[in-house]
């Protein structure tokens, strides 16, 4: 899976060339660089850092990654998501999950992997925000997708 990572929930899907994910970060307000950019916003570590329940979307492809948060994302939707990824790959068929209208997956399985395409949408009004992108994240060894949605799912829990 990628090699991001946040000190809170995240979905990883893809390779270090080419992946999505979906994230709670966690801020940590004893790290010197937050403690620096609290001290430069005039508020205390702890209220810059928030309680670290605003959603993101990471992506990249070839080096050219970019991300958004995801305003009135909840737990729940990401359950629910990661849910029905596990379900449709467990079917075994062509098929097609969205996460709200931010990320959609298309995904068919070729032998004990999946070709999967990723197409991420920001919000709206975000004039100088990333541009939507369609993602190929090639083939994934469908036991590595179902142990990542499983270890996801229990960070929710």
């Amino acid at each position: 899976m990628s090699p991001i990572a946040v000190d809170g929930p995240e979905l990883n899907l893809g390779t270090a060339e080419a992946y999505v994910v979906l994230a709670r970060p966690k801020i940590d307000p004893t790290q010197p660089g937050v403690i620096v950019a609290a001290r430069d916003a005039g508020v205390s570590p702890e209220e810059f850092a928030g309680p670290g329940d605003v959603w993101t979307l990471m992506y990249d492809a070839d080096g050219d990654g970019d991300g958004f948060e995801l305003p009135g994302a909840r737990d729940t939707e990401a359950d629910a998501f990661a849910e029905q990824l596990q379900q449709a790959l467990a079917a075994a068929e062509p098929f097609t999950v969205e996460a709200g209208n931010f990320l959609r997956l298309d995904a068919r399985p070729v032998g004990a992997d999946w070709t999967v395409t990723a197409h991420v949408t920001p919000p709206e009004g975000e004039e100088d925000g990333p541009a939507a992108r369609t993602l190929e994240l090639g083939a994934l060894p469908a036991s590595e997708l179902l142990a990542e949605l499983e270890r996801f799912r229990r960070e929710l829990a």
